[in-house]
């Protein structure tokens, strides 16, 4: 999982545009608009855009995208609380990663979808299973922001103020009731689902939950570094005064990134902002 999340880290750092800017709005606004062909012409007007192997294999390959705005629940009043709730949630992620990350998170999710169905069809033999929605990415979402912002308050039914915190143990119990009656009734599908989304959560989101721990007991350590001495030890090297020792980021290169010391590792070693919380440190100088 940490090299993955690494990998990711690379890649948005090299890549910052890759994406669609708000992608959520594109999403809900392209919901809007199926469900509205559905209300008036029939599930059978836009049955077409769902996914399923049987249609892969007759080339209609726009299934491989357009089942994402096929509305999940076709109760009006729920669909737009749902859609407000998680257009709000997926703008707050993608202000806190930036638009590649939050694209690759949610891309993920339907690529693991497409995926875990695809090999759940070959393997049951089952060509005709229809995938349309995307319940457990948006779960997993809702549980992506409930682990970074735990303490963020909503209105359950717009009344009772609830922590996302608390809504997450929610959000997990669906996951794992979902499955073992998935389990139960033999549902290979409604098994692989649930799973799929929560691997996208641990590649994307565990690294980060374990690094904010870190940063918590990193800030809360007793130990010191005697900062002067290190800056004047880094200051010998030629063309830079910092350099982190995980990414060879220097100051020179990247001049508005921060560099620190870490007080946990023997000797004195820099590392930027986007290392000191997560690596691995030097036991012996």
């Amino acid at each position: 999982m940490k090299k993955l999340y690494q990998a990711v880290d690379r890649f948005c750092a090299m890549h910052p545009r890759f994406g669609i800017p708000n992608l959520m709005r594109v999403i809900v606004i392209g919901t809007v608009i199926v469900y509205l062909l559905q209300m008036f012409a029939g599930y059978e007007a836009v049955s077409f855009l769902a996914f399923n192997l049987e249609g892969i294999k007759r080339f209609e390959l726009w299934r491989l995208v357009t089942f994402i705005f096929v509305p999940n629940d076709s109760r009006p009043i729920f669909l737009v609380i749902s859609l407000y709730f998680y257009y709000w949630i997926g703008s707050t992620l993608e202000q806190r990663w930036g638009t590649a990350r939050f694209n690759l998170y949610y891309i993920g999710g339907v690529v693991l979808t497409l995926l875990g169905v695809t090999i759940a069809s070959l393997i049951t033999g089952i060509h005709g299973a229809t995938i349309a929605g995307t319940y457990y990415v948006n779960l997993s979402l809702f549980l992506a922001f409930a682990a970074l912002f735990p303490d963020v308050q909503v209105l359950l039914f717009f009344v009772l103020p609830v922590k996302m915190k608390w809504l997450a143990w929610l959000d997990i119990a669906i996951f794992v009731l979902d499955v073992v009656r998935s389990i139960a009734y033999g549902n290979v599908f409604g098994v692989v689902l649930p799973i799929v989304a929560l691997l996208n959560f641990a590649v994307f989101i565990w690294p980060e939950v374990k690094y904010q721990a870190d940063r918590f007991q990193y800030r809360h350590s007793r130990q010191t570094v005697q900062f002067k001495k290190a800056v004047k030890q880094q200051q010998q090297q030629k063309g830079y005064h910092h350099k982190c020792c995980v990414c060879g980021k220097t100051d020179t290169d990247y001049p508005d990134m921060t560099f620190r010391y870490c007080s946990k590792c023997a000797g004195y070693h820099c590392y930027c902002q986007d290392h000191i919380f997560s690596h691995v440190h030097f036991t012996e100088e």
